[in-house]
């Protein structure tokens, strides 16, 4: 029996069978939460359904909401933006939003945090070839 299912008040008899469906490399971490007793009752009432442990399906539940979350736009721009304002570090955004993501907001915030190149103008260029068209931005077309 694991560690989590020796938390529950039962044995669980499929825990070393089903070993939590976690990889070798997730190391099982005991959490402590208050949770109404309904919840419980009604976690435990499908557990028994399904055949299965009360720790399975809370890791279930908790990896499908962190996959949901971490996949909608508005998490992924929280976690940039408070990146970029230097409020999280870069190992914390690559558990939020993965390598990949976390790489590409590294790159974004150098390329932000660079300072523009003082460049003058090309003088001896005319783009317009002499005929340069202006845009009035609140004309309506």
């Amino acid at each position: 029996m694991c560690k989590l299912c020796a938390v529950s008040e039962t044995v669980m008899g499929l825990c070393a069978r089903y070993a939590h469906r976690m990889s070798a490399s997730d190391d099982p971490r005991r959490v402590h939460f208050q949770s109404p007793e309904y919840l419980v009752d009604r976690l435990d009432a499908i557990a028994d359904l399904f055949d299965k442990d009360r720790t399975d399906l809370l890791v279930e539940a908790i990896r499908e909401y962190i996959e949901d979350t971490a996949d909608s736009e508005t998490f992924q721009e929280l976690v940039a933006t408070k990146y970029y304002d230097d409020q999280l570090d870069f190992e914390t955004v690559k558990q939020l939003v993965g390598a990949e993501s976390a790489q590409r907001l590294r790159l974004l915030k150098k390329d932000l945090e660079d300072e523009p190149l003082d460049l003058a103008a090309p003088d001896d260029i005319d783009i317009y070839d002499g005929k340069a068209t202006t845009v009035d931005a609140d004309d309506e077309r």
